[in-house]
């Protein structure tokens, strides 16, 4: 007699969701919508108003679900932040992260207030709910487009999604905090932005140093357990973080950043890894808000959210935008990108949910309200981005299509393999030919990878800071590379 374990149905439904989510996206593609929009209606079509009738209204599995995603989304961010490219956009990042988050949040306001009859404060919390760009929308809508952006635009909007996501989540918590313990001081609530902003930088530059140190020295026996490290140190930095009352989100993506633009090894593979992660836990996050919407709620407040949405479009984020970098040298038709680029994803919705939490007055208004502005932001503005590019002469063309890294799968029969070994900056061998370095003829270097290109070397070939070299050789010769790359030029004495 067969038996059904109760966790056989919800494992094939959750394989069948991920699978149709990946077909969707390659179909997205093609039709210029960009996936996540996709695996949103994938969702709400298994919905308890779609004909997959599968009934889901669990607020706090969505808030911890959505919370680890976004986690490890800003952490993959950071990873793939290149600081030298980002460091001209700081001060704009900065700016648009704070001056253009509250402006945001306060237009927003005014118009809600006016359009759905709110309370002042409420008003503010839906302000808040939908003032962030998205983190996860942004990276995945460029990289799905692979939209090539000039100057300083691409570097601003991933700094500004990175580091604009802990202000929003202190202005949700405040305000939430403020309308359901009317007691509560504005006092309060600006020490609670000092801690959390000052303590989620600190913990994340000191934890990020340490998993450096960490990542170099632990000499795992299995490449494979470098990921399970990752993964548990995404995990300690944002626990940590909050549990002192730190901007966890702010935390793990600095640590990212650290880490991205630092030497440690098997960086590469880490880096591919955690983004098709990040890539499983998007599709999950918005099949998983596609199944939590009620369609038929949404449509009763359809015409005042479509009317702030496009305030937020065409209004709000481009004053927010224009304002913030005032003080910035930068074109305008840069700036005017920027304001197209205000995407929102997940992060409303995942926001939506503490007011929702804390049953307080309107949150169910908030929430439906936010799940339209995510629908239209990416249907409009994440089908557009093409488009406007060209318009605003800021698309850049890229020289050629996208290069992979060389990989190799160790058969057993011979006795080499193939290690990737990264130039420190302080190493000996930066600035010297290949050819002078007389490397054992045993290990061959084949390919370097330098800043996002592969090149193929000769003996003339300079080595250069951070190059990432990969050698084919037995262990012997390869440690003996390593070793000889990885010594500094000057020995301290003694």
């Amino acid at each position: 007699m067969n038996h059904i374990n109760p966790i056989d149905l919800p494992i094939l439904i959750i394989s069948v969701l991920l699978l149709v989510g990946l077909l969707a996206s390659k179909l997205g593609g093609r039709l210029g919508v960009p996936g996540l929009v996709l695996f949103l209606v994938i969702g709400m079509l298994a919905g308890s108003e779609g004909p997959g009738g599968i009934q889901f209204e669990n607020y706090h599995l969505t808030q911890a679900v959505g919370i680890i995603t976004l986690a490890f989304i800003l952490y993959s961010g950071g990873l793939e932040t290149n600081w030298k490219h980002t460091r001209p956009a700081l001060r704009g990042g900065l700016a648009l992260a704070t001056v253009g988050v509250l402006l945001t949040t306060s237009l927003i306001a005014v118009i809600a207030h006016l359009l759905l009859n709110l309370p002042w404060l409420t008003s503010f919390l839906l302000g808040a709910v939908v003032s962030s760009t998205d983190a996860s929308a942004v990276f995945s809508v460029l990289k799905e487009r692979a939209l090539g952006l000039k100057g300083q635009i691409k570097p601003l909007l991933e700094f500004e999604s990175g580091v604009n996501d802990p202000m929003a989540v202190f202005l949700v918590i405040g305000l939430t905090a403020l309308i359901g313990h009317p007691d509560s001081s504005w006092t309060e609530l600006l020490l609670l932005f000092a801690r959390q902003m000052l303590l989620g930088a600190a913990v994340g530059l000191g934890l990020g140093w340490l998993a450096v140190r960490s990542f170099n020295r632990i000499n795992l026996p299995s490449e494979g357990l470098y990921t399970v490290l990752s993964v548990a140190l995404v995990g300690l930095v944002y626990a940590v973080t909050a549990l002192l009352g730190g901007s966890g989100f702010l935390a793990v993506y600095i640590a990212g950043v650290v880490l991205g633009n630092s030497v440690f090894v098997h960086q590469r593979s880490l880096r591919q890894w955690h983004e098709g992660l990040t890539y499983l836990l998007e599709i999950g996050m918005f099949l998983l808000l596609g199944l939590l919407v009620f369609p038929s709620q949404v449509a009763l407040i359809a015409v005042p959210a479509l009317l702030i949405s496009l305030f937020l479009m065409f209004v709000a984020r481009p004053l927010a935008v224009f304002v913030s970098l005032a003080l910035v040298r930068m074109p305008v038709h840069h700036k005017g990108m920027v304001a197209w680029v205000g995407l929102r994803g997940a992060v409303p919705i995942i926001l939506a949910t503490f007011p929702l939490l804390e049953e307080l007055p309107g949150s169910h208004i908030i929430f439906n309200v936010a799940f339209f502005i995510m629908l239209t932001s990416l249907l409009i503005q994440g089908t557009t981005l093409p488009l406007v590019a060209r318009w605003l002469k800021v698309e850049e063309q890229k020289a050629g299509p996208n290069t992979q890294r060389l990989l190799f799968t160790p058969t057993g029969a011979g006795k080499n393999d193939l290690v990737e070994v990264v130039v420190p900056p302080q190493s000996r061998v930066v600035g010297e030919r290949i050819v002078d370095l007389r490397f054992p003829p045993e290990a061959l270097i084949l390919l370097i990878h330098r800043d996002g290109e592969y090149i193929v070397p000769n003996g003339s070939t300079m080595i250069q800071a951070r190059d990432e070299l990969q050698v084919l050789g037995s262990q012997e010769f390869v440690n003996e590379v390593r070793v000889r790359i990885e010594r500094p030029k000057t020995l301290p004495s003694g």
